[in-house]
């Protein structure tokens, strides 16, 4: 059994909620009010799993949040609106560590949590397994514990070493698969890569359509290279990243002032959005793949598998993020199984990985 704590002020939204993971048949249900209260059944309840809503009375989530990553880190999903207040409380929340985010529905909330229910069931299932960082707010966790104001040197962890690999020769482009823990990854990956990176980076973050442009600004203000959220074509460029508006889907095309990064309408065949296969594979449909290399990081599913051991068989090269750093081992363990990827690299590694294989 899996034990999951719910935390909202909503009287309504704890009942159905737990009535959702009631009829899964594989949860052990709590519930608390108020932040003040989530944090006394984390020692008496022990839960695999907290479930957050964010706007609450005496302590809101963000705080909660804050307090559950010092003293007992445990897997949150934050419940979080679809506005773009929400979505920045979001994205705070899961740079102070919380594993994934559910969008809470408007309306009727009845109805909307009930259609929701297979994708509640799947997110909190996954988060039950998800890795934390031991790294994750342990400076913060010394301090609590000393009670000090210093805390002592960290050193970094140690990835695999970087071996000398020929780097491809003339324009090419990255492109980045990643989903739930997606937002923190991206931040480690992009913040280690100059200004001068040599080619443009394509990113598929499974998002929905009020986030991206927060985290493409969040990222922005973080990073030495710029980041866009794509919203209209837009050439490619070096030293840029692009990422996909959420709820469609992002490709690249050619036009006569040359590569383009391109929001597109979803489609049913591919069950995620934006598609890291799509993406994958337009850029194949105008590329040797030996002017690609494929970045496949934590996330649920698939996605991107596919087209990236595609990739790597025609001469592309790949990287997946390790077992041991992947919040959810899921896109890049499928890439790794399918024998598709060429580099297997903790986060921490990937952008000096990413930087040996390009010009």
């Amino acid at each position: 059994m899996i034990k999951v704590l719910v935390v909202d002020d909503s009287a309504l939204v704890r009942k159905l909620l737990g009535q959702v993971f009631a009829d899964a048949g594989e949860f052990e249900t709590r519930f608390a009010r108020d932040g003040v209260e989530a944090l006394q059944a984390l020692n008496d309840f022990a839960p695999d799993v907290v479930t957050l809503d964010v706007q609450m009375p005496q302590m809101d989530g963000l705080t909660c949040l804050d307090h559950i990553m010092i003293e007992r880190p445990t897997p949150v999903v934050m419940f979080s609106s679809l506005t773009a207040e929400g979505a920045e409380a979001t994205l705070e929340a899961l740079a102070l560590g919380a594993v994934d985010f559910i969008a809470k529905p408007g309306g009727a909330v009845s109805l909307r949590i009930h259609a929701l229910a297979p994708e509640i069931v799947a997110r909190v299932r996954a988060a039950a397994g998800a890795q934390l960082r031991s790294s994750l707010r342990l400076r913060d966790r010394i301090r609590r514990r000393l009670g000090a104001d210093a805390a002592p040197a960290i050193g970094r962890a140690r990835g695999s070493e970087t071996q000398d690999v020929a780097p491809a020769v003339g324009q090419g482009v990255v492109v980045v698969g990643v989903s739930t823990g997606g937002p923190p990854a991206l931040e480690t990956m992009l913040q280690a890569l100059p200004a001068t990176f040599a080619w443009p980076i394509v990113i598929a973050q499974h998002m929905p359509a009020t986030f991206t442009g927060p985290l493409a600004r969040r990222l922005d203000g973080l990073c030495a290279i710029q980041v866009v959220e794509v919203v209209k074509p837009v050439r490619l460029q070096a030293g840029c990243a692009y990422i996909g508006r959420g709820e469609a889907d992002v490709v690249i095309s050619r036009r006569q002032t040359g590569l383009v990064a391109m929001s597109v309408p979803a489609q049913a065949d591919y069950p995620w959005h934006p598609s890291a296969d799509r993406l994958v594979r337009s850029a194949l449909d105008l590329l040797p793949a030996r002017q690609i290399v494929g970045v496949l990081m934590t996330g649920m599913g698939n996605d991107g598998a596919s087209a990236m051991t595609r990739l790597h068989k025609d001469g592309g090269r790949t990287i997946a993020e390790s077992e041991e750093t992947a919040v959810v081992w899921g896109m890049p363990g499928e890439l790794v199984n399918a024998q598709g990827a060429s580099y297997v690299e903790p986060l921490p590694q990937i952008a000096a990985r990413l930087q040996s294989l390009t010009p």
